[in-house]
């Protein structure tokens, strides 16, 4: 009898789950309502706050409440260029300024545009990582939709009145700077989840591992598996389509457009 891998505890165990007591909350656009979808609405910048387990900067945006006598804080993703006291803009008539959120439709082409929603309404889903930007390439008025180039260099079609940020993704070149030290890789991942040091399957024992065992490392089967194996056993490339590193120009993000 062998052990659970790690891959089957990941499902059950509470180990795995993410690191969350310290973070700032949820970051999202605002809810969709009436003042975005006809004119728009104002904010102020009144802080920006480090969010634990994030590479970007977050910025906390006080809105006035359009139907009771109070204030209402949302937590937005900071664009390079975002200072406390800043005014934001949230609607469909909010002038093109880094830090804005304006519906898709209403940008030229060319716009660079972060925290991309993927549905109208979801507030947010595309672009969030520091330093990251898609670029809009182009509108397709008869359908109603809009192409975009996701960091990846994929290309993705999502509705016209799905809302964007402005700008890039502030906290860029984080990636630049090397960690040196294990020290530092712990204290990254420690306030993400429980997902460092990572063991490759050939260094374990067999009882633990489909890889693991033999007198070299070596995987010894394919290291393709396919998507309905059972939990145990899928381990590797999962449902690959292909391997192997690329070769010549880059495929992705490569069509007509």
């Amino acid at each position: 009898m062998g052990k659970y891998v790690q891959a089957q505890r990941r499902g059950k165990s509470g180990i795995f789950k993410s690191h969350c007591r310290t973070r700032k909350g949820a970051v999202k656009l605002r809810a969709l309502d009436y003042a975005e979808k006809q004119g728009y609405i104002r904010g102020v910048v009144k802080e920006i706050l480090h969010d634990p387990g994030r590479g970007a900067p977050i910025a906390k945006i006080q809105f006035n409440n359009a139907y009771r006598y109070k204030k209402d804080n949302e937590l937005m993703l900071c664009t390079e260029g975002m200072y406390t006291g800043q005014f934001v803009y949230c609607g469909k008539k909010a002038t093109l300024t880094v830090g804005n959120v304006l519906p898709l439709k209403a940008l030229p082409e060319g716009t660079i545009v972060c925290n991309i929603e993927a549905k109208t309404g979801d507030r947010g889903a595309f672009a969030r990582t520091s330093g990251t930007f898609a670029v809009l390439v182009s509108h397709d008025e008869d359908k109603g939709t809009t192409r975009l180039r996701l960091p990846s260099g994929g290309k993705k079609t999502v509705p016209s009145t799905a809302r964007a940020q402005i700008g890039v993704v502030a906290g860029g070149g984080r990636t630049d700077k090397p960690l040196l030290k294990a020290g530092r890789a712990y204290h990254k991942y420690a306030v993400k989840r429980n997902c460092w040091p990572k063991i490759r399957g050939v260094a374990k024992n067999p009882v633990e591992h489909p890889h693991g065992g033999g007198n070299h490392q070596h995987i010894g089967m394919p290291s393709t598996v396919a998507k309905d194996r059972p939990s145990g056993r899928k381990v590797g490339l999962i449902g690959a389509r292909r391997t192997g590193r690329l070769r010549g120009v880059k495929k992705v993000g490569q069509d007509k457009d």
